[in-house]
Protein backbone atom coordinates (compact mmCIF):
# COMPACT_ATOMS: atom_id res chain seq x y z
CA UNK A 1 0.00 0.00 0.00
CA UNK A 2 3.01 2.78 -0.07
CA UNK A 3 3.14 5.19 2.46
CA UNK A 4 -0.07 6.74 1.40
CA UNK A 5 -3.03 5.93 3.75
CA UNK A 6 -5.27 3.20 2.80
CA UNK A 7 -8.75 4.25 2.67
CA UNK A 8 -11.55 2.57 4.96
CA UNK A 9 -12.79 0.78 1.88
CA UNK A 10 -9.50 -0.78 0.52
CA UNK A 11 -8.86 -1.64 4.34
CA UNK A 12 -12.19 -3.36 4.55
CA UNK A 13 -11.88 -5.25 1.42
CA UNK A 14 -8.52 -6.60 3.02
CA UNK A 15 -10.13 -7.48 5.59
CA UNK A 16 -12.72 -9.12 3.71
CA UNK A 17 -9.92 -10.72 2.12
CA UNK A 18 -8.35 -11.90 5.15
CA UNK A 19 -11.41 -13.24 6.69
CA UNK A 20 -12.19 -15.74 3.91
CA UNK A 21 -8.53 -16.86 3.87
CA UNK A 22 -8.30 -17.62 7.61
CA UNK A 23 -11.54 -19.49 7.75
CA UNK A 24 -10.47 -21.52 4.39
CA UNK A 25 -7.23 -22.16 6.23
CA UNK A 26 -8.90 -23.51 9.71
CA UNK A 27 -11.71 -25.47 7.57
CA UNK A 28 -9.04 -27.18 5.93
CA UNK A 29 -7.44 -27.35 9.29
CA UNK A 30 -10.55 -28.95 11.17
CA UNK A 31 -11.45 -31.06 8.08
CA UNK A 32 -8.06 -33.03 7.12
CA UNK A 33 -8.81 -33.75 12.09
CA UNK A 34 -11.87 -34.90 10.55
CA UNK A 35 -14.65 -32.86 10.99
CA UNK A 36 -15.38 -29.59 9.14
CA UNK A 37 -16.03 -26.07 10.63
CA UNK A 38 -19.60 -26.23 9.32
CA UNK A 39 -20.16 -29.28 10.50
CA UNK A 40 -18.83 -28.53 14.21
CA UNK A 41 -21.08 -25.68 14.07
CA UNK A 42 -23.75 -27.92 14.27
CA UNK A 43 -22.64 -30.19 16.57
CA UNK A 44 -21.95 -26.96 19.04
CA UNK A 45 -25.45 -25.97 18.76
CA UNK A 46 -26.79 -28.96 19.82
CA UNK A 47 -23.70 -29.61 22.52
CA UNK A 48 -24.93 -26.47 24.30
CA UNK A 49 -28.63 -26.65 23.71
CA UNK A 50 -29.66 -30.02 23.90
CA UNK A 51 -31.65 -32.65 21.68
CA UNK A 52 -33.89 -29.56 19.60
CA UNK A 53 -36.15 -29.34 16.17
CA UNK A 54 -34.74 -29.30 12.92
CA UNK A 55 -36.23 -26.09 12.39
CA UNK A 56 -34.86 -24.49 15.27
CA UNK A 57 -31.27 -25.84 14.42
CA UNK A 58 -31.54 -24.17 10.98
CA UNK A 59 -32.88 -20.78 13.00
CA UNK A 60 -29.63 -20.47 15.37
CA UNK A 61 -27.17 -21.43 12.63
CA UNK A 62 -28.73 -18.56 10.54
CA UNK A 63 -29.03 -21.51 7.21
CA UNK A 64 -31.91 -22.80 5.45
CA UNK A 65 -33.90 -25.73 6.87
CA UNK A 66 -33.03 -27.40 3.85
CA UNK A 67 -29.19 -27.10 4.24
CA UNK A 68 -29.41 -28.30 7.71
CA UNK A 69 -31.93 -31.19 7.19
CA UNK A 70 -28.83 -32.77 4.37
CA UNK A 71 -25.90 -31.46 7.10
CA UNK A 72 -28.13 -33.43 9.89
CA UNK A 73 -29.01 -36.41 7.36
CA UNK A 74 -25.34 -36.97 6.75
CA UNK A 75 -24.21 -36.55 10.25
CA UNK A 76 -27.01 -39.07 11.22
CA UNK A 77 -25.55 -41.34 8.56
CA UNK A 78 -21.83 -41.05 10.40
CA UNK A 79 -23.71 -41.77 13.70
CA UNK A 80 -22.79 -38.17 15.27
CA UNK A 81 -26.33 -37.29 15.49
CA UNK A 82 -29.58 -38.96 16.06
CA UNK A 83 -33.41 -37.54 14.75
CA UNK A 84 -36.07 -39.16 16.33
CA UNK A 85 -40.16 -38.08 15.81
CA UNK A 86 -41.09 -35.15 18.31
CA UNK A 87 -42.97 -36.16 20.43
CA UNK A 88 -45.38 -32.74 20.79
CA UNK A 89 -45.32 -32.41 16.88
CA UNK A 90 -44.80 -35.67 14.84
CA UNK A 91 -44.47 -34.36 11.57
CA UNK A 92 -40.93 -32.26 13.04
CA UNK A 93 -37.59 -34.18 14.07
CA UNK A 94 -35.65 -33.93 17.47
CA UNK A 95 -32.04 -33.90 16.41
CA UNK A 96 -29.65 -34.87 19.50
CA UNK A 97 -25.71 -35.17 19.52
CA UNK A 98 -24.99 -38.68 20.26
CA UNK A 99 -21.70 -39.84 22.00
CA UNK A 100 -19.55 -40.40 18.88
CA UNK A 101 -21.16 -36.86 17.79
CA UNK A 102 -19.76 -35.38 21.20
CA UNK A 103 -16.25 -36.96 20.15
CA UNK A 104 -16.08 -35.80 16.67
CA UNK A 105 -16.52 -32.55 18.16
CA UNK A 106 -13.85 -32.77 20.73
CA UNK A 107 -11.32 -33.31 18.62
CA UNK A 108 -12.88 -30.94 15.58
CA UNK A 109 -12.54 -28.20 17.90
CA UNK A 110 -8.91 -29.33 19.07
CA UNK A 111 -7.96 -29.29 15.47
CA UNK A 112 -9.21 -25.66 14.53
CA UNK A 113 -7.90 -24.60 17.83
CA UNK A 114 -4.78 -25.83 16.57
CA UNK A 115 -4.57 -24.08 13.66
CA UNK A 116 -5.63 -20.41 15.38
CA UNK A 117 -2.95 -20.83 17.90
CA UNK A 118 -0.07 -21.38 15.09
CA UNK A 119 -1.47 -18.48 12.80
CA UNK A 120 -2.20 -16.30 16.08
CA UNK A 121 0.43 -17.42 17.51
CA UNK A 122 2.98 -15.14 15.71
CA UNK A 123 1.43 -12.30 17.30
CA UNK A 124 3.29 -11.09 20.26
CA UNK A 125 1.09 -10.37 23.48
CA UNK A 126 0.80 -6.44 22.93
CA UNK A 127 -0.34 -7.04 19.14
CA UNK A 128 -2.92 -9.76 20.14
CA UNK A 129 -4.11 -6.79 22.59
CA UNK A 130 -4.35 -4.53 19.95
CA UNK A 131 -6.19 -6.37 17.61
CA UNK A 132 -8.66 -7.31 19.98
CA UNK A 133 -9.35 -4.16 20.86
CA UNK A 134 -9.67 -3.11 16.94
CA UNK A 135 -11.92 -5.59 16.25
CA UNK A 136 -13.83 -4.69 19.63
CA UNK A 137 -14.35 -1.38 17.62
CA UNK A 138 -15.47 -2.88 14.46
CA UNK A 139 -18.29 -5.07 16.43
CA UNK A 140 -19.47 -2.02 17.84
CA UNK A 141 -19.13 0.21 14.63
CA UNK A 142 -21.41 -2.49 13.22
CA UNK A 143 -24.24 -1.97 16.12
CA UNK A 144 -25.91 -5.29 14.91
Amino acid sequence: MGDRMATPVEIGLRYLSLGYRLRRVVDDGMTAGGLSLARTKVLQVLDRRGAMRQSSLAEELGHAPRSVTQSVEALEREGLVHRTADPEDGRSKLVSLTTEGAKALAAGTAAGERVLREVFGMLEREQLMDLGKLLDAIDAGLGV
